[in-house]
């Protein structure tokens, strides 16, 4: 994968896991809990000897997982790192030597900035994509705004006070490739070999970002007559507005009665979502695919049915 393949992977995923593993025989069942959860991607911290066996072991047992190195700080442990399998790095300042390295390699770095001086070093250095940080000391999502300002090229990978709480307030800005987090792969449940939580909260953390739920329902009739009488029956019984429209009738907000037949022996059901490019990018992960030819910025069917059911994802 090259840099602009890593940079688009981490924004499909939008979490990335920063961990710290303390033994190394951790490592590939925190990193296949991660998988199980629907987050493949780590960025394993140099913050203990563990890391660079830990990289390495979990990169040959799960290559597709996409895994980096983070809390880089010389270039020896980029090196490493590298020779371990680490696809990116990050650190949590800007040391240039570091930066100018990874570059010269064509490796990935995403230095932690706070500053415009930072940020006006990071984009001497060539760089598009920072990691802010500690962006809850320094001002969370006000503070990146702020910062996108007078540098409107710039991107972002939050980290450091990201939690579920928050972690969508981050996402829903456009210059947020993605956000580092620890809060599926706290330390002490590592340490427990409590794999089973890690997964639990992990799924949580995905299924918090996607924000997954029913919009509305579609039923399929033959013709614009019996459209119209089945839509009038839903909005006299349940007192939905009447909402005419070009191809189909909307009761209220919740049914949608199509005038002709379209996908879906039975008609369709639309599945909102927060991102719909990261909505994808998780059911192609779970082995679904998609009918192209229906996506517009707001919506795209799947190609599976449901029950009878075609299903699309919604941009809320």
């Amino acid at each position: 994968m090259d840099m602009q393949d890593i940079l688009k992977k981490l924004g499909q995923l939008g979490i990335i896991p920063v961990i710290k593993i303390d033994n190394v025989d951790d490592a590939v069942p925190l990193a296949k809990a991660l998988c199980d959860g629907g987050l493949p991607c780590a960025e394993i911290t140099f913050r203990t000897d563990a890391a660079e066996e830990s990289i390495r072991r979990i990169t040959k047992e799960l290559p597709d997982m996409l895994v980096g190195a983070g809390t880089v700080l010389t270039t020896e442990q980029a090196d490493r790192a590298l020779a371990a399998g680490a696809k990116f790095m990050v650190s949590p300042g800007l040391n240039p030597k570091v930066v100018q390295h990874c570059v010269d390699k064509g490796v990935l770095i995403t230095p932690g900035c706070a500053t415009p001086s930072d940020i006006e070093r990071a984009i001497e250095l060539g760089l598009g994509v920072v990691k802010f940080f500690p962006a809850g000391t320094y001002g969370g999502i006000n503070a990146i705004k702020a910062l996108s300002a007078p540098y409107p090229a710039l991107r972002f990978i939050p980290t450091g006070g990201v939690n579920a709480k928050n972690i969508n307030d981050y996402l829903s800005f456009s210059k947020i490739v993605a956000c580092g987090g620890s809060w599926m792969v706290d330390a002490a449940l590592i340490n427990a070999g409590n794999f089973a939580a890690i997964e639990k909260l992990t799924r949580e953390a995905v299924q918090t970002m996607l924000g997954f739920g029913i919009m509305h329902v579609g039923i399929n009739c033959e013709d614009d007559k019996e459209a119209e009488a089945v839509a009038k029956l839903f909005c006299s019984t349940f007192g939905f507005e009447f909402k005419m429209g070009n191809s189909s009738i909307f009761c209220g907000t919740s049914v949608e009665v199509m005038k002709t037949k379209y996908l879906g022996e039975r008609g369709h059901i639309a599945i909102g979502t927060n991102y719909l490019e990261r909505g994808q990018a998780y059911l192609e992960g779970l082995g679904f695919t998609f009918n192209m030819a229906t996506k517009n910025e707001k919506a795209v069917y799947l190609n599976e049915q449901f029950g009878g059911f075609a299903v699309h994802l919604l941009q809320r």
